[in-house]
């Protein structure tokens, strides 16, 4: 338990120092469109989607998962500031207060979207050992004979 936290803490400072490096990274648009924080927040989003899919693949541990996930994504996403936002926006101007839904939007559509790309991509990746271990498991199971690299013969 003491090591989740420890894991999440310093993810999470890796992650918004990350996320600071991508807002710079990233130029604002004339109109106060908060880009800097939907590129840190959607990329947050991807690797999330992606790291999750590795854990449950078994492709990384639990704790290389609470450092990652928890830790370093959550570090790098930005719920407040995206808020923050989205509020500045809303009460500047009428023109702002629709660059401002739009943004609310965009960041959710996006961000859903990286999740499942994410996932999509990190379930392609399934642990070589997992594999071997099935496969070892239904020659078995089928009364066959396996190889040293667990395959049915």
């Amino acid at each position: 338990m003491v090591n989740f936290v420890i894991l999440v803490m310093v993810g999470g400072g890796l992650g918004a120092m990350l996320r600071e490096f991508v807002m710079l990274l990233v130029p604002n648009p004339v109109d106060g469109f908060p880009l800097d924080i939907l590129v840190a927040n959607v990329l947050a989003a991807f690797l999330l989607g992606l790291v999750t899919a590795l854990h449950r693949w078994q492709v990384l541990s639990d704790d290389v998962y609470m450092l990652l996930g928890a830790g370093i994504m959550g570090g790098m996403s930005t719920f407040s500031s995206f808020v923050y936002a989205s509020v500045v926006l809303m009460h500047a101007s009428i023109a702002s207060a629709v660059v401002a839904l739009v943004y609310v939007v965009v960041s959710l559509l996006l961000g859903y979207l990286a999740i499942v790309v994410g996932d999509k991509l990190g379930g392609r990746a399934r642990r070589p050992v997992a594999l071997e271990a099935e496969a070892a498991n239904e020659g078995q199971s089928r009364g066959g004979i396996t190889d040293s690299n667990a395959r049915v013969v």
